[in-house]
């Protein structure tokens, strides 16, 4: 691989640019020990060595780092990394770690998300949420079944939170309370059965 450009990021940290497209991070001290420069050969187990002693790990301590603030999905995660332009060889290597010690676990991520959000918002909020964090749809759709929300009741809060009363409201507050909570993720049929009750 012919190295195209060497772009620093900072002080300290470069963006090695390869000719095929790949691209890595690499400290001041860790270019000069590999000998890397703008315009030369970078021989493929140098290339190697540098991913095994240097990359793999720096990409499982920042996955490690990001998990200690807060769960993540496997696709918010590959994102995170993918930003801090690990090549895609470390990115899989940390996944993997990841997933062998039980740090990521996206049936996990689900189910507890559902448990926390599942008094406040709709199953479709939730699913719609769950899916851009990156959540596939079979997981979403089992940890809904297995986890089932209760929308009547969030439902029956927001009316009363409004001071929705069907008996004294005009056509106007019945159309402006039913997209309101039709915006919330409830469907036309559970808003209304919930409307039609008194609640």
């Amino acid at each position: 691989m012919r190295i195209v450009s060497m772009e620093p990021l900072d002080k300290r940290r470069s963006r090695v640019l390869g000719d095929g497209g790949l691209a890595f991070v690499l400290y001041g001290g860790e270019i000069r020990h590999y000998q890397i420069e703008e315009g030369k050969e970078l021989a493929e187990e140098t290339y190697q060595e540098i991913l095994e002693l240097v990359l793999y790990k720096r990409a499982r301590e920042r996955l490690l780092y990001l998990l200690k603030l807060s769960d993540k999905t496997e696709s918010q995660l590959r994102k995170k990394l993918d930003e801090g332009l690990y090549p895609r060889e470390a990115v899989e290597a940390a996944i993997a770690f990841g997933k062998r010690y039980g740090y990521i676990d996206d049936v996990r991520y689900a189910e507890n998300y559902v448990a926390l959000k599942g008094g406040r918002k709709s199953r479709r909020q939730i699913a719609y949420e769950l899916r851009q964090k990156g959540i596939g749809e079979e997981i979403v759709r089992e940890c809904l079944e297995e986890n089932p929300v209760d929308e009547d009741s969030q439902i029956k809060k927001w009316l009363e939170k409004r001071g929705f009363d069907p008996e004294t409201a005009d056509e106007k507050e019945w159309g402006k309370t039913v997209a309101f909570l039709s915006r919330k993720g409830f469907s036309y049929t559970a808003i209304l059965d919930i409307m039609h009750k008194k609640y």
